[in-house]
């Protein structure tokens, strides 16, 4: 009996949680139509790649063409995906079913599909940083090794060990440049989020915000803790806090997704002039997000925009803060 394969994949953060709404993972390759066509064979499919993509550099065409190799001749029914979806910073596993798809004309330019059954999503600082840095492949398709065990043991399914086969996959040096470039702000955005969530406690964690909202020119004063109505921290531009607008803070050190009666309890407490800010560590839902775009008086951060925010003001936080969160400026390639 064959071995299963434990398989990472990466889509664009534009699809949003319709592949775990509808129960597949895909890549694109729009120029190439069906893949499931293609032949078991890569220098065949170079050659079509070569033709599709007359543009490409000689050295991004081996690499394409193993992603293509892998996703349609060696992915089988009963393999599990790793997906770290970028619109929630949620690591999904699920196990491939035999259903393919092509979807011409797709929307979200994914047209290669297969469906998958889902088994769990998890937020990522349950896992080490080893193993999202494992799934944080440059490739698009790939095969998980060093850390599947860590993974399916979050669904409570012991691996059977998968073939060591070697990766030689060559791509070109500014794709490798971007995406060297890509994964250090993602393994930076894990170590900033991990630490907010383990070294300090929920009612910290509402002074950090505060402090952070101080260095973008703003006065803050945090709330008592109890019968706040929801409300951590009240900011506003001048000193005394007399004139609006007047922001409304609530504070979620959480890594799960924050749902819309946690939201319209922050916009029960607005008043006129008064608007409501959530932060977070995590995600929201996909109805919080609605709830955003129908009230013009409420903004909702997440981990990735609260993370940006940190990287933006890290000059101007306080020394027990740099402290918490040690970084240092590093150049990459820009050509």
């Amino acid at each position: 009996m064959p071995e299963n394969t434990t398989w990472g994949i990466h889509m664009g953060a534009h699809v949003g949680t319709d592949p775990i709404d509808n129960n597949f993972v895909a890549i694109g390759w729009v120029e190439m139509g069906d893949i499931s066509q293609l032949p078991a064979d890569r220098q065949v499919i170079k050659e079509r790649l070569t033709a599709a993509r007359p543009e490409a550099k000689p050295g991004a065409i081996p690499g394409w063409a193993g992603i293509l190799y892998r996703f349609v001749h060696e992915l089988k029914a009963g393999d599990h995906i790793i997906y770290p979806s970028k619109v929630d910073r949620m690591i999904n596993i699920g196990v491939a079913t035999e259903v393919r798809e092509y979807i011409e004309n797709s929307d979200d330019y994914y047209p290669n599909r297969i469906k998958v059954e889902w088994l769990g999503h998890f937020p990522r600082d349950q896992f080490s940083q080893a193993a999202l840095y494992e799934c944080g492949s440059a490739l698009t398709f790939f095969k998980i090794k060093n850390y599947r065990n860590e993974f399916l043991a979050a669904i409570n399914q012991a691996p059977t060990p998968s073939l060591d086969v070697e990766e030689n996959d060559a791509t070109d040096d500014e794709t490798v440049a971007t995406e060297a470039s890509s994964k250090a702000l993602e393994v930076t955005t894990d170590f900033i989020i991990k630490r907010l969530k383990t070294g300090m406690d929920a009612y910290q964690f509402e002074h950090f915000v505060a402090h952070l909202l101080e260095c973008m020119n703003y006065s803050t004063r945090v709330t008592q803790g109890s019968g706040d109505g929801g409300v951590d921290i009240i900011a506003h531009r001048d000193e005394l806090g007399f004139e609006p607008p007047i922001i409304k803070v609530q504070c979620k050190q959480i890594t799960d997704k924050v749902g819309d009666p946690v939201v319209n309890q922050l916009l029960g407490t607005l008043g006129e002039g008064e608007f409501g800010l959530c932060v977070t560590l995590g995600s929201y839902t996909a109805q919080s997000k609605a709830t955003e775009r129908n009230k013009p008086k409420l903004r909702l951060i997440d981990g990735d925009q609260l993370v940006q925010m940190v990287l933006d003001n890290y000059a101007g936080l306080s020394p027990k803060y740099r402290a918490l969160l040690p970084l240092k400026q590093i150049y990459v390639t820009d050509i």
